[in-house]
């Protein structure tokens, strides 16, 4: 059988895979699109699945990221059920799982992550218990909704932010929920004490019992089901259902296997392309040199990985427009929009602007007087003022940042006017 011949071959058809594909045939190019999805179904929205999908308040619909009209009217052939295992850059063949070969003219690797797996005594790998979820797919949020009620007994290991945004889309259902975070607070990794402070007193406010320092050592299961776990302080906790975010693992095996990988994620530059000049990489696989920072980065979000895409399809298409966006995240929980634009690690200094109290404020982390980073909650408009800002490497008068009276674009330009304080 001859093996089918593919133009442009997207590997993952999340976020990064369906934007390069639309962007490719925006862009000019007129050969053929294939793109290959692990899943059922058009290409969806991941971030509502622990916010509005979980708490019930959006459908499969409005998760789509295009209709599927909007695919056949850009010629874009979706294939599905399709998982990649190897790539032979010689030959310009991709082997898939169920032993298909294709050959492509370029390629295209947006292939993800998936959950990092809850290792801990008690838990068979090969039969991982019932209750014990993860929050990647739809079909994990599917079967978080279908164990959800109210009053079931949650208990939420890790306290980054897929697992606060699962704590209180959890406790909107009515559920009791206890998160447990090894780190001694949470969002340790990722945002500074002040921030991470606030958050433990929302979610407590909420009623979710919150454990920072504290491990999980074992589950007690029954009939391959979680019914307790005993935390590394000893505390046992009886559970109805169990929901690991503790961090994601890239897809990067065919294409480590295929010499593209450096530093835990397939290296591409600020055009997307790999070190083979026909194929090209998007999305939480990657790893990029970041100039504004200096150093090589994977970066897991959405904002990141739709740049990528764009950035890749420009080159496909032969109209270069490299990659120079400042990272950015979101995050919801409760009535909260936390927005964060910028990477605080290797700040000295953090100064809050604004009332915590209040629910609403910033928090800028600054070396020097040098702004690396901001988390706004409540805050859009300083947000976006920051956000712009930050490719310029703003520096501000940080004795003076705090002061509200200042207009906040008058520090950034560095011609604050003071009207308050002396």
């Amino acid at each position: 059988m001859e093996t089918p011949h593919c133009g442009l071959l997207i590997v993952g058809a999340g976020h990064a895979g369906s934007e390069l594909a639309v962007a490719a045939r925006q862009g000019g190019w007129t050969g053929r699109i294939v793109l290959l999805g692990e899943e059922a179904g058009v290409p969806y929205q991941r971030p509502p699945l622990s916010k509005a999908y979980l708490l019930g308040k959006s459908d499969v619909d409005s998760l789509a990221l295009r209709p599927a009209s909007a695919y056949e009217a850009a010629n874009i052939e979706r294939v599905q059920g399709a998982r990649l295992v190897a790539i032979d850059r010689a030959a310009h063949r991709v082997t898939l799982a169920d032993g298909s070969t294709l050959v492509y003219e370029k390629l295209a690797l947006c292939t993800g992550g998936r959950p990092r797996p809850l290792v801990c005594e008690g838990i068979d790998a090969a039969h991982p218990p019932t209750n014990l979820f993860y929050l990647r797919t739809l079909a994990d949020a599917d079967g978080m909704r279908t164990a959800l009620r109210p009053g079931a007994r949650v208990v939420v290991v890790g306290g980054g932010y897929v697992g606060l945004e699962v704590a209180a889309s959890a406790r909107g259902q009515g559920a009791v929920v206890t998160v447990l975070e090894a780190q001694p607070r949470v969002l340790a990794r990722v945002a500074g004490p002040e921030v991470s402070r606030f958050y433990e007193s929302v979610h407590r406010d909420a009623g979710v019992e919150i454990l920072t320092g504290t491990g999980l050592a074992r589950v007690e299961c029954e009939g391959g089901r979680i019914v307790a776990v005993q935390c590394s302080t000893g505390q046992r906790l009886e559970a109805d259902l169990v929901v690991a975010g503790i961090g994601m693992l890239a897809n990067i095996e065919a294409a480590r296997d295929a010499g593209l990988v450096e530093q835990g994620g397939i290296l591409v530059d600020e055009l997307s392309r790999t070190a083979d000049p026909d194929i090209v990489a998007a999305g939480d696989c990657t790893v990029q040199h970041h100039a504004l920072y200096g150093r090589q980065l994977r970066l897991e979000s959405v904002p990141n990985a739709l740049e990528q895409a764009r950035a890749a399809a420009s080159w496909l298409c032969g109209k270069p427009k490299p990659n120079h966006s400042v990272p950015w995240f979101w995050s919801d929980q409760y009535e909260l929009k936390l927005q964060m634009a910028g990477l605080s690690q290797g700040h000295d200094r953090c100064v809050v602007r604004g009332n915590p109290e209040a629910r609403s404020f910033c928090a800028f982390y600054l070396l020097g007087q040098r702004v690396l980073a901001i988390d706004a909650v409540n805050r859009p408009a300083d947000f976006m003022q920051v956000r712009r800002a930050l490719a310029q490497t703003p520096s501000v008068d940080v004795d003076r940042l705090s002061d509200e009276s200042i207009p906040l674009k008058d520090l950034l330009a560095g011609t604050a006017v003071v009207t308050g304080k002396p």
